[in-house]
């Protein structure tokens, strides 16, 4: 008696069930992989806001020992310019982070559409999207049309910590300002300038990445034009 062939459709399921599993184990890694990258994130921006508010507890203590005498003004200068390095490197990861999600979130897009192509229509069942154009990654990160990603941009954990970092720049500037001996209108001026400095440089540098970023990406599901 010779032995029977599997039958293609037996073999057609088989590799269906094989590709659901390897598609499901790999959503599940970027999933936990996402989680990890948000903590840490989390954590940073906690230690840095940690260290902003000890540091201004810090000035009080300092200025009442040091009778606010030019002792004072150059441990101010030291502890601020700390802050601002410390807000940078945070900032930086932040960003870099932000990055890494958006990686994850158009990995799980993909996942998705082959999700769509083994079960035809179970899209509609999905509030996020099955592709990974721009109007898809939009669609996973907000959800509704009536939200846009001017939103998330100024509502984001990145933009906050730009915004304390600006006033950081801006007291330091003001501080050195200051010790120097310069007159309440330069010191307010040019602390100022500095905070508004400094965003507009992340901005612009910001924007320079997405732009790089939007020229080198090429996706793989986009919508049907």
């Amino acid at each position: 008696m010779t032995r029977e062939e599997p039958s293609t459709t037996q073999g057609e399921t088989g590799s269906g069930s094989v590709r659901a599993q390897l598609l499901a184990t790999e959503h599940y890694s970027l999933l936990a992989s996402r989680s990890t990258t948000q903590n840490e994130l989390l954590v940073r921006i906690a230690i840095f806001l940690t260290l902003v508010s000890a540091s201004v507890v810090s000035l009080a203590l300092v200025g009442q020992g040091t009778d606010f005498d030019g002792r004072f003004d150059a441990f101010t200068v030291v502890l601020f310019s700390i802050l601002l390095l410390v807000g940078t490197l945070t900032l930086l990861r932040v960003q870099n982070g932000s990055e890494e999600d958006q990686a994850y979130v158009i990995g799980m897009n993909r996942l998705r559409a082959a999700y769509a192509e083994l079960d035809p229509g179970i899209d509609r069942y999905f509030i996020t999207s099955t592709h990974d154009d721009d109007r898809g990654i939009g669609q996973t990160y907000t959800f509704f049309p009536h939200t846009t990603w001017h939103v998330q941009l100024f509502a984001s954990s990145w933009m906050f910590i730009l915004v304390v970092d600006g006033v950081v720049a801006g007291a330091l500037t003001g501080l050195v300002a200051n010790a120097a001996g310069g007159h309440d209108a330069v010191i307010v001026l040019a602390s100022a300038a500095a905070g508004a400095c400094y965003v507009g440089a992340w901005i612009w540098h910001f924007s320079r990445r997405i732009a790089a970023w939007e020229r080198q990406y090429e996706a793989l599901f986009p919508h049907a034009e």
